[in-house]
């Protein structure tokens, strides 16, 4: 477990050393400068990563020390983001070494418990600039005011020196606020250059972690493999080490160690580490490979459903016509049988017309006769 954090405020500006906040354990990775999409390790076992507060420059900093060697020592600023892309590892960028840091925690609630803090302390970093921003622009105005009275009586010369009175007072004030005003224009101009890098680098971290996260879901098992490959890797390569040191202290006691079928052994193993090193090294590399086919089966995937999604359109508008026309098609069906019926009941009509006709006929037929 770690320090609880503390809020910034706490931590005096006259202290001369940093104050430690948190510190846990875990493998750390830098991605490559090459590809910026592999991983390379940058300890062989775990390491303590702490977060630092240094009182004199009021700044948070990520510290983690392998050895003697400085593996992290990353300035923390609002714009960072901690990312955690799988349930034991998360990552995050520092513009300032261009690079991106891993982290892989050997149990979820250390990774959360890392994440939180790191919430914490980009929130206490956040505050802590907008301190000093706001008392640099108090300054600043307060200098923009009282320079040119001040400078102008404290640049003055002497009586005995001032040959043109007040006009050369006058002429020192003036310059000294043309300076002032010029560092104020400079200052300015390079916090505007500074914020709008630091938007274009949390736009472009952004982007690679939209990227990124597409990848995640399909590829989580063989990211879990090849973490426990890196492991195993960082292990056998401790183990060449030992073995190795182990050869040149018998071939520096020559024959007061052991026989030479000992050495003959000891290089054995040697072999068999160093191919079992390759072995996974390929194994790795095919991995990488697998990544990239995934990427292009993902892109087919996707426009076979493009494809899919217009199929299912259009045979939504052939339903749609083929109902349509079954309207019609019944609507005139029913006409057809209204009129149908009307033609037989004209027909009936007419029938029974023509017989009377019929009968009148017989009937003048037999009066004419009589």
């Amino acid at each position: 477990m770690g320090i609880p954090l503390l809020p910034y405020k706490m931590y005096p500006q006259h202290r001369e050393r940093e104050q430690p906040i948190f510190s846990a354990r875990a493998h750390v990775f830098q991605i490559d400068p090459n590809t910026k999409r592999n991983w390379i390790p940058a300890s062989k076992h775990a390491v303590t990563v702490s977060f630092f507060y240094d009182g004199n420059r009021n700044v948070y900093r990520i510290i983690s020390v392998g050895g003697t060697k400085a593996i992290i020592n990353c300035t923390i600023t609002p714009s960072m983001t901690f990312t955690r892309t799988s349930q034991k590892f998360g990552q995050w960028a520092d513009s300032r070494a261009n690079t991106v840091y891993g982290l892989g925690f050997a149990t979820e609630q250390q990774l959360h418990q890392f994440s939180e803090r790191f919430k914490e302390v980009k929130e206490a970093a956040r505050l802590a600039r907008e301190k000093s921003q706001d008392k640099m622009e108090l300054v600043n105005t307060a200098l923009s005011i009282a320079a040119p009275q001040d400078l102008g009586d404290e640049l003055q010369s002497p009586p005995v020196m001032c040959v043109n009175g007040p006009e050369d007072k006058m002429f020192r004030s003036q310059s000294a606020d043309i300076t002032l005003s010029s560092e104020k224009e400079r200052i300015k101009k390079m916090l505007s250059e500074g914020s709008i890098c630091e938007m274009n680098l949390e736009a472009e971290l952004f982007t690679l972690q939209d990227s990124n996260s597409k990848l995640v879901s399909a590829l989580h098992e063989a990211n879990n493999n090849v973490q426990q490959w890196k492991k195993q890797l960082a292990a056998y390569q401790e183990e060449t080490e030992r073995l190795r040191d182990q050869v040149a202290d018998l071939e520096a006691h020559g024959g007061h160690g052991p026989s030479d079928m000992l050495k003959d052994e000891l290089t054995r193993s040697l072999e068999e580490l160093e191919a079992l090193l390759k072995a996974k090294d390929e194994e790795i590399h095919i991995l990488q490979n697998k990544k990239s086919e995934y990427h292009e089966m993902e892109q087919e995937r996707e426009e076979a459903i493009h494809r899919l999604q217009e199929m299912e359109m259009r045979n939504l508008e052939l339903e749609r016509r083929v109902q349509n026309a079954e309207q019609n098609l019944a609507a005139s069906l029913e006409e057809r049988d209204h009129t149908e019926s009307e033609v037989q009941r004209a027909i009936e009509i007419l029938d029974v017309k023509l017989f009377d006709l019929n009968d009148l006929r017989q009937s003048l037929v037999k009066l004419i006769d009589k």
